[in-house]
């Protein structure tokens, strides 16, 4: 007989019960002061919570809940201990205090893997100055309910403190567990919810899915939605990278999870990868053929390729399965607009605001598109929709007042453009604009000091230095007007040499006038020609 046989399960992991009977039997012989590492879930760390005092009646357990980071820890059970007779106090939600250390790279699954961390956090480096004080002022056990990282935390980062251990148990999860742990975390799965999280919050949830997926009793089907998630988690932490590994790993276990391709051409096309994110697409679509969502989205990618006509082909394809899809219909008229079939977009807008009557980006691109049809009144009006569901938006009031100038009405297009840069101070369009509305009403000091405000948010804005040209020249200020002119070829990525060379003719000639003064009027004459005529 082979003498190994005999001895076969001695290394395999404690059952859980076995496990939990060894830290029962830990508790109830330690008297004083005894520090107690426990790694297991925050579901499995509440029964135990509950169970515990049930177990060992004898001991007086009190529990000591960890709501946020903190740096300091000695403080917090002092206050909590006084005039209390405690045995046993058990510590849960030290992790609020590691988690804004943690540098992993969100998408790493690498299992066990500590992190590279480039400081200590301020509550292990407590822990390891204090552990004098813990001892001789507090003869009790203290238990420490933690995730396997946590542990690894105390391990490397807090040795001093962690070499007084008078143990070290794991709660193997039951199959139970796991699946309620992780269906909990399904069902709380929300994308909008995600985006609201803290950075510390984010980290946490991606711990817990991580730790969740090296369960042994994880079945593959569970950690391709487990995995899903992780990836929308990475997600909204602009993680794209990360979370296209991840939903990779979910399609490995599932590869028609039309979900992880859609959700990862999304990512793709946030990376700029758009020929993939497209492929990712039209994968996510082999599966879901009237996944509206996935349409819009590949048409939004061709379209940023340049491919508008096969874009509009794809719109249409989403609006054939959800003929009520606003974007859809939205981004349709963006691309019909860019094609210069301007009644056709207008069509396509009118119709996301008959499914969405509130969606400003619709008005103000059916404005922007009037306009270019000469419909100047009915793109104010437009304008004004968009603004009355969007009262801050500064792009509608500029191009509302840049209609207005086009109408004649200066004094109601510089009102829209103070609104305009009431609420984007530094637009440097608004403010050119604004110049150019002063300029035709005469009040030119107010004009150059509008485009002055511009060169100030943008130096090199070639059309501010063309008008204030043209007006300098106007008050008779002919070097300045040559300067700026100057200034406006110079910032101009379509000047010619041909450009330069007639602003240095016109420094001649000004230097000329000044010899011969009843050249004045030829002089002026020419520099209105160059100006008007750049």
């Amino acid at each position: 007989m082979n003498p190994n046989l005999s001895d076969w399960d001695d290394d395999l992991p404690p059952e859980p019960e076995e496990a939990y009977q060894d830290l029962l039997r830990a508790l109830k012989r330690k008297s004083g002061f005894g520090l107690f590492f426990v790694q297991c879930t925050p579901g499995e760390a509440d029964k135990f919570i509950v169970k515990l005092p049930q177990e060992i009646p004898q001991k007086k357990i009190a529990v000591l809940r960890l709501v946020e980071a903190i740096d300091n820890l000695y403080q917090p059970v002092a206050e909590f201990i006084k005039d209390k007779q405690i045995d046993i106090l058990l510590i849960k939600g030290l992790e609020y205090s590691l988690y804004k250390y943690e540098k992993r790279n969100f998408g790493e699954i690498t299992e066990g893997q500590f992190s590279n961390l480039t400081s200590v956090p301020h509550i292990l480096n407590h822990l390891n100055q204090q552990r004098e004080r813990f001892r001789d002022d507090f003869t009790i056990s203290f238990v420490f309910l933690l995730r396997s990282f946590s542990i690894n935390y105390f391990i490397h980062r807090a040795p001093d403190f962690f070499d007084w251990r008078s143990g070290v148990f794991e709660l193997p999860t039951t199959p139970e567990v796991v699946e309620q742990e992780s269906n909990r975390l399904i069902d709380e799965a929300d994308y909008e919810e995600y985006l609201k999280l803290s950075p510390e919050q984010k980290i946490e949830k991606v711990l817990e899915i991580q730790d969740l997926l090296t369960e042994k009793h994880q079945p593959q089907s569970r950690k391709a939605n487990l995995l899903f998630e992780l990836g929308r988690l990475l997600d909204s932490a602009d993680e794209f990278e990360a979370a296209i590994a991840s939903y990779d790993q979910a399609l490995k276990f599932k590869p028609d999870y039309h979900y992880a391709w859609y959700n990862r051409g999304n990512a793709l096309r946030n990376l700029g990868r758009t020929e993939e994110a497209i492929a990712s697409y039209d994968q996510a679509l082999k599966f879901k053929p009237d996944d509206h969502y996935a349409w819009n989205n590949r048409g939004n990618a061709l379209r940023n390729l340049g491919r508008t006509e096969e874009a509009i082909a794809s719109y249409d394809q989403a609006l054939k399965f959800k003929p009520d899809y606003h974007y859809a219909w939205y981004n349709r008229g963006y691309a019909l607009d860019n094609l210069g079939r301007y009644k056709e977009a207008i069509a396509s807008y009118d119709q996301a605001l008959k499914f969405k009557p509130d969606y400003h980006y619709a008005w103000y691109n059916r404005g922007y598109v009037l306009d270019n049809l000469g419909r100047y009144k009915e793109a104010i009006a437009s304008y004004d929709q968009a603004l009355k569901f969007k009262p801050d938006d500064h792009y509608a009031w500029n191009n509302r007042g840049y209609v207005l100038g086009k109408l004649g009405r200066n004094e109601e297009a510089i009102a829209s453009y103070d609104q305009a840069l009431k609420f984007k101070p530094d637009d440097h369009e608004a403010w050119n604009n604004r110049g150019i509305a002063l300029g035709k009403l005469g009040r030119n000091e107010e004009a150059i000091a509008s485009y002055d405000q511009a060169l100030k948010f943008k130096p090199d804005y070639h059309y501010a230095w063309y008008e204030r040209s043209h007006i300098l020249r106007k008050l008779g200020h002919y070097k300045k007007a040559i300067n700026s002119f100057e200034q406006a070829v110079r910032n101009d990525p379509d000047f010619s040499k041909s450009r330069i060379i007639i602003v240095f003719i016109c420094k001649i000639l000004l230097i000329i006038v000044k010899i011969f003064p009843k050249l004045i009027n030829s002089f002026k004459i020419l520099l209105k020609l160059i100006i008007l005529r750049r």
